[in-house]
Parts: C-alpha cells; structure tokens; sequence
C-alpha cells in the first residue's frame, strides 16, 4: 500500500492510498479520531475501514490530518481538518478524474469532519459515520443532510451518550430524500474495545447493500 505524501491548506499531510485497477472506480476518504487524544490514520477502526472500501474495489484513502506522524501544521478545533479532507479528496480526484461518485467514512472527531465534506461536496453518495459526538460537536450544518448514509454507535458509550446520538438520527429521520440507516451495537464503548469485528462486518454489510441499490432514495439526475 503506497506511502504518500500531498499538499495540504498548511503544509504536507500524510496518507496511505490504494488505487483501484479500474479508472472509474468510486472513490472512499477515511477520517481519523481526534488528533489531540491519540487519533491517527493507524488506528484500528480507521485501517480496518479502508481495508473493507479497498476490498469492493474502491479507490481508497487515510491520511493524517495536520499535526499528526508526518503531516504538518498546527491542531485547529476542525476548521483546519476540514480543510485538509477536501485537499485529500481533491488530491485522489486530480489522480482519478473518471471518478464521479465518493464516499466518506468517520470514526468520532473524524465523522465531524465527514459528515461537514460531505455538505460542501456534491459527489459523495455516502457516508459512515461511527460513533459521532453530538454532544460535543454541533451538526445543526445538516439541514438538509444530501445523502443517504449509515450512523453506528453503542449502547454503552459514555463519550457520545446514545441519546445524544438519537436525537441528531431522529432529526436527519424527518429529512425527506434521504435514507438514514441507524446500527446500536449492544454493550459496545466508545473504542469498541471487543467489538471492533462486529462493527466493522455490520458497516461492511450496510456498504454492499447500498452497493447492491438498497438503503437510499433514488437520486434524481444533476442538470449539468
């Protein structure tokens, strides 16, 4: 898996990339934890992710956001990190540019961040988003929320409390033209600490039947 090293808003970032064979394969950005406790492009949860986009054939990406191994800048409360993953996709676009569709994939600190590209983006069909922090991080930008997309936590999670979590699904429920798939993994934390297999198999089997054309609203086509 190649090593790569791209321009970001505030120097170089670090990212690990695996291409697809075909040109036009659609294209996944995986987000990492929070840079300021412990969160990397090598945590377990983030690798495990890309490995399951690399698998169906996606064209896919980690990176470190800014501050973080070899990337560089200054931590900057999400601004920043927002601004370093729309380098890192427009980075893997400018490689792939048959590439039309893309998805977005966040773990905590990380599906802040996604769920922010994804507004700004209008290419990405789909998102995963693991154990966001509504309690901490404000989601008000979802209104409305453009695509359809899965929201996977655990019962027992003291970081992003479940009924935090439930009432940002509740809200992006009452959105019309999006399909808001919700998984609880019971008695999982925040870290999934013996659950990171069954997270996993579950965002798997929610990525292929999304694949397979279930689980979202048919798009209607984008005038050019």
């Amino acid at each position: 898996m190649p090593e790569v090293i791209f321009a970001g808003p505030a120097g170089r970032l670090e990212g690990r990339y695996q291409p697809s064979k075909e040109k036009n394969a659609p294209i996944a950005i995986v987000l990492h934890p929070h840079p300021q406790f412990g969160g990397t492009m090598n945590n377990k949860i983030v690798y495990d992710l890309f490995y399951m986009f690399q698998k169906r054939g996606f064209t896919t990406l980690r990176f470190n956001f800014r501050s973080i191994g070899r990337s560089q800048g200054e931590f900057d409360h999400g601004t920043g990190e927002l601004s370093d993953a729309a380098a890192a996709l427009d980075w893997v676009q400018s490689l792939h540019p048959d590439s039309k569709n893309c998805w977005v994939a966040g773990y905590s600190f990380g599906a802040w961040i996604g769920m922010q590209l994804l507004m700004r983006r209008p290419e990405i069909e789909g998102f995963i988003s693991v154990a966001p922090q509504p309690n901490i991080y404000d989601f008000s930008f979802l209104a409305p929320c453009p695509s359809s997309g899965l929201i996977i936590h655990g019962d027992a999670d003291k970081v992003a409390p479940p009924k935090d979590v439930q009432v940002l699904v509740d809200k992006l429920h009452t959105q019309k033209g999006i399909t808001i798939t919700q998984k609880i993994l019971p008695g999982a934390n925040h870290f999934f600490s013996d659950d990171t297999d069954l997270l996993i198999d579950e965002c798997a089997d929610y990525l292929d039947r999304r694949l397979a054309g279930e689980l979202a609203e048919p798009k209607p086509k984008r005038l050019r």
